[in-house]
């Protein structure tokens, strides 16, 4: 830690002199090429409780800058919206419609096996069983995915995303809990930061802050409980398909003579096949394909429903009255706690609600299930409450024993459409998840199908989806019935509902604020439920819920060592990096012939001149006459506008021809560009970026002291005050408007004030020179410059990070998607070397 700080404040560092002294600068020529913290500490070791002076001192934010080298989208003002949604009424309608055919599909069908479930552990004996399953099975729909998801967990989506993933990123903007150190201040003035600073009056969210922040191993178990519930939601994904079609084809059991265990197995394998082999067309193809079946299986649970109500025992209504859930209790004791692990199916799928909402939008969500979802599935569960008031033996086939005579065949097609239209809803949720943990490190690199040209968080990976049906084959086959599948899944779905209630509560705390008893009664409330229901399931390990238990820790233990093992990458290039110095002392010949082109050296540093490129100067006869480290960064928010992706700064004195390039994305963001495109653009940016460094450099010689009286004497960091630039970095981002305003004015008052003579750049020889020398290696072509890595524990390191390191880490680099197989460039322009990383 003490390396990095040292190195934070030389960085921060720079000459007033013309370039030649290999100075660093960002487009508006602020160095903010530093690790430092998401609030600038101005004082570290000041306490909070000096007062509020010092609070706000310690949340010293810098202003906004123009740091994008994208010149087309910097001609666009304001284009942040190419992932907004249109919030008119007709589109969330729309999208609401849609959410039937792949959120709700799961939920949708529970009532085919809930009831069966539960009473396959207490039989009916009396009415309180009957009205006692159901109160059980109203109410814990209406404060799980009603109360909890649909009026609070949604509101904790990451600019439109949700998920694990998204809240973890969401808690890793306000306070640095990645364990992959390459964050920079310049990330936090992306317009989609949108930090809220803590105010002195809560400082309460600074201290949670601050503990995250300083204890390792708290960012560690963050990460696991991240890790541990995206791993349930893919074991979702294999077991919704499996006990969701099995459930349907199930009911040609009563109908078809002979029709048998290896029937159904047979018919459910051949439905699961075809499903899986649809997805590549598209979450929006089989949405708008599955919403019309789904609406019209809704429309069938609440008519039916309403049959069996009127016409079997509209009594059923008592069940409203919570207190039967008491007496079932007190009648059945151990056995309904045992049946707690079949009324938990009846909210499956409730996770998909959050997880899906990046393919949709929260009204959609919030309006489907409020006012088509919810109220359909009251009805079904009372209508087959009547039904078993009247037949209580019919229990094990409710759902189709309940169907009205002559309507069993129309119902069954239905509902085996529904089943296998419940299986998209976690099909997409996996999709989501790995490509949120792609994004953050967390998971090896997969070719990624973007099936939609207008929603961006609709998604195919192929390599998943067909993991996950030989995995569902595997299981219909293995287990024959939907009765051990079901206590599998309820571990699953269970186990990723904590999760959520754990990582919401901390976005109450640390973001929203909110007040503490509030915020307590959030995870005191749902929490509870939740973990009663956990306890229920985990009764039921041997009988089936070992199931989701492997799923999810072979899963984990995947993400993590690829997470363990390009954090170690990465400190160890941080480590090994080529000093400034040695490069001073080879001279701007770079100690090699410099012959015509321009290099674009792909690494992982946001500073610092990478040990890759040493091996490049040893093992090339020669190196490009312009050279720029392109690093490719993943910033935890949804989407980087495009006008604001890319960092470029110069490295070393402007004979050196040597230049960084960070281009950042969001973990939602398509990298969808062909190299020729990004090859003019990055030269008519870099062109940009040279003439404002002209520029810059002369307004700062004669702006100097204007500059820096326009900065706030409580802003300013006491130690920069040798005239370096730095000093407008230390006014607070989330400033008010009008400030902003003020300041802008006043600075293009300074400017125009200037003689043209100063202001103009295109006079400057220097520049026209190095412009030229620019075009020239443009005309000589590009280079694609790539280090092929073997990373390999140290001889002294223990023997499970060797084992983890040189053959699990290793095993999977060596499988997943590499650099060049992610870009569109001819093999004949890619130069590679091999690099050994010792971590």
């Amino acid at each position: 830690m003490e390396e990095e700080r040292i190195e934070e404040s030389s960085v921060r560092l720079v000459s007033n002199s013309g370039g030649g002294d290999g100075s660093a600068r960002w487009v508006d020529g602020s160095e903010v090429d530093s690790e430092s913290p998401p609030w600038s500490l101005l004082d570290e070791n000041e306490s909070i409780r000096d007062g509020y002076g010092s609070v706000r001192r310690r949340l010293a934010k810098r202003p906004k800058r123009v740091d994008s080298f994208d010149v087309e989208a910097m001609e666009i003002a304001g284009s942040h919206g190419h992932h907004s949604k249109d919030p008119s009424i007709w589109r969330t309608l729309a999208l609401a419609f849609q959410t039937l055919g792949v959120v709700y599909g799961d939920m949708g069908t529970s009532p085919l096996y809930v009831f069966s479930d539960v009473f396959s552990k207490v039989p009916i004996e009396s009415e309180v069983d009957v009205l006692g399953a159901l109160s059980l099975v109203m109410y814990t729909i209406a404060l799980l995915p009603l109360a909890k998801y649909v009026f609070v967990v949604l509101k904790a989506n990451d600019n439109g995303e949700g998920g694990t993933f998204a809240l973890y990123s969401l808690i890793c903007r306000y306070a640095k809990v990645n364990l992959l150190p390459n964050r920079q201040q310049a990330d936090e003035h992306i317009s989609s930061f949108k930090l809220k600073l803590p105010t002195p009056e809560l400082e309460r969210a600074l201290n949670i802050k601050e503990t995250l922040e300083r204890k390792s191993f708290v960012k560690t178990l963050l990460l696991l409980l991240v890790l541990m519930g995206t791993s349930m939601i893919i074991g979702d994904g294999i077991l919704t398909p499996a006990i969701s079609v099995m459930s349907a084809v199930s009911g040609l059991r009563g109908q078809i003579p002979g029709f048998g265990t290896n029937a159904l197995v047979i018919v459910s394998v051949i439905i699961l096949v075809g499903l899986f082999s649809i997805q590549r067309f598209g979450t929006s193809k089989v949405g708008f394909t599955f919403a019309p079946a789904l609406a019209l299986w809704f429309l069938s649970l609440g008519t039916i429903g309403i049959y069996n109500l009127i016409k079997h025992d509209i009594t059923v209504l008592r069940a409203l009255n919570p207190a039967y859930i008491y007496f079932f209790f007190e009648k059945n004791t151990g056995k309904a706690w045992s049946a707690l692990g079949g009324c938990v199916l009846c909210i499956t799928g409730a996770e998909a609600m959050f997880a899906d909402l990046g393919h949709f939008s929260v009204p959609s969500i919030q309006m489907a299930f409020t006012f088509v979802v919810f109220p359909c599935l009251l009805l079904a569960y009372m209508g087959q409450a009547a039904y078993l008031m009247q037949y209580p033996d019919s229990a094990e086939r409710i759902f189709y024993d309940a169907i009205p005579d002559g309507f069993f065949w129309p119902v069954f097609v239905i509902a085996t459409i529904a089943a296998v239209i419940a299986s998209q809803a976690m099909i997409s949720a996996s999709f989501s998840c790995i490509k949120q943990a792609m994004a953050l490190g967390c998971f090896p690199r997969l070719k990624i199908v973007h099936t939609s040209r207008k929603l961006m968080g609709q998604i195919y990976i192929p390599v998943i989806n067909w993991f996950l049906m030989i995995m569902c084959v595997v299981v219909v086959a293995t287990f024959q019935s939907t009765t051990d599948i079901a206590n599998a899944y309820g571990i699953a779905e269970v186990g990723v509902m904590i999760v959520s209630t754990t990582l919401v509560t901390l976005v109450m705390l640390l973001i929203w604020q909110t007040n503490l008893f509030l915020a307590l009664c959030f995870p005191l409330v749902f929490g509870t439920v939740e973990i009663l229901y956990l306890s229920a399931v985990l009764t039921k390990i041997k009988e089936g819920g070992w199931l989701p238990l492997v799923f999810a820790s072979v899963f984990l233990c995947v993400m993590y060592t690829w997470n363990y093992g390009s954090v170690l990458k990465y400190q160890s290039e941080v480590r090994e990096k080529i000093s400034m110095d040695l490069l001073l002392e080879l001279g701007s010949s770079l100690g090699t012939v410099r012959v015509p082109g321009i290099g674009l050296l792909y690494n992982e540093l946001v500073q610092g001149i990478p040990s890759v490129f040493g091996q490049f100067l040893l093992d090339l006869p020669a190196i490009h006459t312009t050279i720029v480290f392109v690093c490719i960064k993943y910033v935890p928010i949804p989407v980087v506008p495009q006008e604001q992706r890319f960092l470029f700064r110069r490295l070393g004195p402007k004979d050196y021809h040597i230049f960084r390039c960070v281009a950042r994305y969001g973990y939602k963001d398509v990298r969808k560009e062909e190299n020729r495109a990004f090859e003019q653009l990055l030269v008519e940016s870099l062109e940009k970026f040279l003439r404002m460094e002209a520029q810059d450099l002369a307004l700062e010689s004669n702006l100097e002291e204007i500059e820096f009286d326009s900065i706030s004497e409580r802003s300013r960091d006491p130690q920069v005050s040798r005239g370096d630039g730095a000093g407008e970095l230390r006014i607070p981002l989330m400033s008010d408007q009008r400030f902003e305003e003020a300041e802008s004015s006043t600075s293009c008052e300074t400017v125009s004030a200037l003689p043209f003579s100063v202001m103009s750049s295109d006079e400057d020889p220097s520049l026209e020179y190095e412009l030229s020398a620019l075009r020239e290696a443009m005309d000589s072509g590009f280079t694609y410059l790539l280090g092929h890595g073997d990373v390999r524990a140290k001889k002294n390191s223990w023997f499970l990070k060797k084992l983890v390191i040189n053959y699990f880490y290793a095993f999977l680099r060596k499988n997943c998607r590499g650099g060049a197989a992610t870009m569109k460039v001819p093999h004949t322009n890619i130069m590679q070397v091999g690099m050994t990383y010792m971590v």
